[in-house]
């Protein structure tokens, strides 16, 4: 199963990726580093996570998620797994 998640920010440069990562942390998710040409790595939990091009392949493959964001634009986030709530909060979205 997989879980995708457009964010479309406000036209503003990068608020569609601001949007994305303050919806990451506050689902308790990590992100990594901005990388040109490339993702941006998503783990569930905390973590320190390096630019994609950095990683090696092992460690691409064991990423719970992707962000993919540039400038302008909206943001997409393709997650391996559908995000789960803690009983008794309400998600709206």
């Amino acid at each position: 199963m997989s879980y995708e998640k457009i964010f479309q920010g406000n036209g503003k440069t990068f608020s569609a990726s601001y949007e994305a990562k303050k919806w990451l942390s506050d689902n308790g998710y990590s992100y990594g580093v901005s990388c040109i040409g490339g993702p941006i790595g998503v783990i569930k939990g905390d973590a320190i996570i390096s630019k994609w091009h950095n990683m090696t392949r092992k460690e691409q493959s064991e990423m719970d998620g992707l962000l993919y964001t540039d400038r302008e634009g909206p943001a997409r986030l393709v997650l391996k797994v559908a995000p789960t709530k803690p009983a008794g909060v309400n998600d709206s979205e």
